[in-house]
This record gives structure tokens, C-alpha cells and sequence, in this order.
């Protein structure tokens, strides 16, 4: 039975690849049927603010595969990323990018064949913030364990899946050491599960400069979302351009193909744009509905194009390239390669690559932990008060059951004990611990803000403390 496919050409230089991308599927015999939604610009100037009409809405649920051309979010407006909506709302966890250079046809100082499996729904990408005093503004980092799970798992899936050898986690847990500690842990507990796949773990800011510098080390990376955005974007650089890179977003039930690269409204209709990076995201898509064959045969018509020298502006070289065509004509120069197969860059085989099922997310399987209330951070806005009569100040609220213990301000310990040198704002984190051996009830964080408000401390917000059987699950403040 043919598969049908939703599809939108998108905004600026979105039309032009798209009709370059659906030509080589159809001319390829890919086994799709075709059906086009309007999404993006058009529709978010039209009072729609997610920028997908209801009936591209019940296209893509229907048919379950979503190749998408890049969209424009217009500025202000209170607009929101097209891309996240659909990432989130599928349940699209995983981003996957493949990064393989392609010299000496395509520059690069590198050789790379690495690909970069993000986690696609939390992190800074829940997009939930605050301001919350005049000076800070608040963006809250979500990790959670199912997600964490779902993506370190397809990650080694991936690679298992495609003979890949190694999967590398990127975190920052010298720092955040509850969020990015989190997903490291997972990534050592599920780590275990695959003793044939070499595994390591690195710093994010080290992990991007050895990307950047050595990127034959890698094989696949794991990230969370923020990290995994910037550093595709870095290695699709680095492989030659952001136009070649194609990438998938994976679900338990959906999947949405598109390219890496933005809408590039300052090309649209030139004919100059280069259509690969749909082409290659197409290429994952034939792969994820199984039609491996199909897949393998657009590809390596691709390297062709690409190895004869049959460019677009954005990677043509004098003296590499022979032949400077548009987006039309590259995509031309691809249909007239099919069947055919590169003779100099390495042909690509998708005959062995296996389907990647994942267990579905059971939290009934998981043992709930001992969950104990041992204080509160209440957040306070003041710009008037130094940190040691902010403190005299706020220990008219103690009681035996929550008492002033310290006071951050920017994560920093400014009291007890703080330095003078230490620049405020007016944002300060003021934390109420018991008394040795006095339980801390919902109630008393209730009474405490109650005293707050007759004491004209104006509380912003509050963050409960918690121990999980025993384990101290929140962070110290910095110099504590």
C-alpha cells in the first residue's frame, strides 16, 4: 500500500526546494502519495499565532509523516517557533543529524561522519519564563527522566541500528548538577545496556571545541536540546554548509522531516538556493517508511551531482567546482543521475539498516522514591536593602519550623558571610530551613508567605526543598 505524505513548501526559498525535493521523489518511483498543507507565514498574518491552520493540523495526524520546507515566524507579535509547536505537540523526541564531509567537492578542514541525536521537547525549549523583578528575568531548564530516557536510549538504538561504534553525552553537570546531572546519570544506567558501544561523556564546552576541532573522535552524540541545537549547527557548518544538512524528528507515533537551514527570505524565488539539505531530510524520511532501495538510489545520485561538481552558490569553488547551477538544475542533475553511483565519494547502503522500536515509557514500572518537604527558597524582590538588612529583615519571619539559613543573589552566596565585593540585583533567593529535628509542613511555607505579606516582603515566588530517600534533590547556593 503507498504511504501518503503531508507536505508544505513553506516560506521564502521553502516553495523552490520543496518542488525540487517532490520531483526526485517522484521521479525516484518513491511508493508516496502526496498531499500538500499551507503552513507558516501566510497563516500566522492571517490571526492564526501557531502558524498551522486547522486543517494542515488534521493532514499531518492523519498521515502521521510530515516533510516540511522551512517557515518564516514573523518578529513580535507573541508568534511561537512552528517547529517546536510540532515537535511538542507530536511527541517528536528525537532530532537526528547526520554530518559526513564531503571533500574534496565540499569544502571542509575536517573529516567528519558523526551524527547528533538532540532531545527535542524540554530543557530551555519548555520555553516557560518570567519577569520577575525589574533587573532578572527567570527561563526555567526542564529535564525530566522519561524524556532523558527516550532520547539516550534511541541514541544507542540509533547506533546499533546503523554499525555505528561509540555514543559520546554532552552535559554541563559540573554546574547544574540536578538537571544536566540527571541526564548523565541516565545515560550511564542505560549506557549499561549496550556493553558493545563504546560510550564517553563530556563537558559541553569541551565537547564543542573538540567538534570543532577534531570531529573524526565522534560517532553519534546524545545532547539536550539547547546543547544539540547549537552544536548540529556547528558540524553542519563544519561538514561544508547548513544547506546539505537534512534532519529527522522522531516519535512514538509521528515523524516530521525537514532541513536544518532557515527560510532565507533574502534569496526567495533567485533560483539560487541549494535544495540538499530537503533532499537528504527526504532521504531519512524513504528510510523511516522502508524503502531503503528508494533511499540508497537518491542519495548516491546526490553524491554524483556533488562529486562531478554540479554545485549551487553556496558551495561552488573555482577550480573544485565545475559547473555553478540553481536550484532547478540541481535538482535536474540529480534525476538524471539515478541509478547511478559515485565513483570517488563512498556509496551509501541502507540494505542492512534496521527498524528502531522503543520500549513505550511505563511509569508504573518505576519505584517512587521517599519524598521529604525539608525547607523553601522564597524568592523575594528588593532594591533597596543590602543583603544583611534584607536578612534582619526576613528573621522577623522565623519560627522553629523555617528560619532564615542563607541568602543568594544571582546563585551566590551574599549571606551569612558575604563579601562586599559581590554585585546584587534585585532578585534575591532567600532560603528557610528547620530547626534540627522539626518537620517542615505545606502549611508552614503557607504561614511563612502569609508573615511575608504582613511584613510587606514582597515574594515572587517560591521553590520548595526536597530530599528524595534521603538525597539532597536541590542545589547549593555558590560559596556555600
Amino acid at each position: 500500500m503507498r504511504k501518503t505524505i503531508t507536505y508544505a513548501k513553506g516560506d521564502g526559498i521553502g516553495p523552490e526546494i520543496m518542488d525540487a525535493a517532490i520531483k526526485i521523489l517522484k521521479a525516484a518511483n518513491a511508493d508516496l502519495e502526496y498531499e500538500e498543507v499551507e503552513i507558516g507565514e501566510k497563516a500566522y498574518l492571517s490571526g492564526n499565532t501557531s502558524g498551522i491552520p486547522k486543517e494542515a493540523w488534521d493532514s499531518v495526524l492523519k498521515n502521521r509523516v510530515f516533510l516540511k520546507a522551512p517557515i518564516t515566524t514573523p518578529q513580535g507579535g507573541g508568534y511561537k517557533s512552528l517547529n517546536v509547536t510540532l515537535r511538542k505537540t507530536l511527541g517528536l523526541f528525537s532530532n537526528v543529524r547526520p554530518c559526513k564531509t564531503l571533500t574534496p567537492y565540499v569544502q571542509s578542514k575536517h573529516h567528519m561522519d558523526l551524527v547528533i541525536v538532540r532531545e527535542n521537547e524540554e530543557d530551555l525549549y519548555a520555553g516557560i519564563e518570567h519577569q520577575q523583578t525589574n533587573e532578572v528575568v527567570q527561563c526555567l531548564k526542564l529535564i525530566s527522566r522519561p524524556g532523558s530516557e527516550k532520547i539516550i536510549r534511541y541514541a544507542f538504538e540509533y547506533a546499533k541500528a546503523h554499525g555505528r561504534k561509540k555514543v559520546t553525552c554532552l552535559s554541563k553537570d559540573n554546574i547544574m548538577k540536578q538537571t544536566d546531572g540527571l541526564f548523565h546519570q541516565v545515560y550511564n544506567e542505560i549506557g549499561e545496556e549496550y556493553p558493545e558501544i563504546e560510550k564517553e561523556h563530556m563537558i559541553i564546552d569541551i565537547g564543542a571545541a573538540r567538534l570543532a576541532d577534531t570531529p573524526e573522535h565522534f560517532d553519534v552524540v546524545v545532547t539536550a536540546n539547547l546543547y544539540g541545537d547549537v552544536v548540529s549547527d556547528i558540524t553542519a557548518q563544519i561538514a561544508g554548509s547548513v544547506g546539505l544538512a537534512g534532519s529527522s524528528n522522531i516519535g512514538e507515533d509521528f515523524a516530521m522531516f525537514e532541513a536544518i537551514h532557515g527560510s532565507a527570505p533574502d534569496i526567495k524565488g533567485q533560483n539560487i538556493a541549494n535544495p540538499s539539505a530537503l533532499i537528504n531530510a527526504s532521504v531519512m524520511m524513504l528510510n523511516y517508511l522502508g524503502q531503503p532501495k528508494v533511499a540508497e538510489n537518491i542519495q548516491n545520485a546526490w553524491l554524483c551531482a556533488i562529486e562531478e561538481g554540479i554545485h549551487t552558490k553556496d558551495i561552488y569553488k573555482e577550480g573544485t567546482s565545475s559547473q555553478l547551477v540553481g536550484t532547478k538544475e540541481f535538482g535536474q542533475a540529480v534525476i538524471d543521475r539515478l541509478g547511478k553511483m559515485p565513483q570517488h565519494l563512498e556509496p551509501v547502503s541502507y540494505q542492512n539498516v534496521t527498524a528502531i522500536e522503543l520500549p513505550k515509557y511505563d511509569r508504573k514500572e518505576v519505584r517512587q522514591k521517599d519524598k521529604e518537604l525539608v525547607g523553601v527558597d522564597m524568592f523575594v524582590d528588593d532594591a533597596v536593602l543590602s543583603p544583611d538588612d534584607l536578612a534582619k529583615k526576613l528573621q522577623a519571619l522565623d519560627s522553629k519550623e523555617l528560619k532564615l539559613s542563607m541568602i543568594t543573589n544571582r546563585g551566590v552566596k551574599v549571606w551569612p558571610d558575604g563579601f562586599k565585593e559581590t554585585f546584587c540585583t534585585d532578585h534575591w533567593r532567600c532560603r528557610f530551613t528547620p530547626e534540627d529535628g522539626v518537620k517542615v509542613s505545606p502549611k508552614d511555607i503557607v504561614s511563612l508567605l502569609g508573615k511575608a505579606a504582613d511584613g510587606n516582603v514582597d515574594a515572587i515566588k517560591t521553590e520548595n526543598l526536597y530530599t528524595f530517600d534521603g538525597v539532597r534533590a536541590y542545589s547549593l547556593g555558590q560559596g556555600q
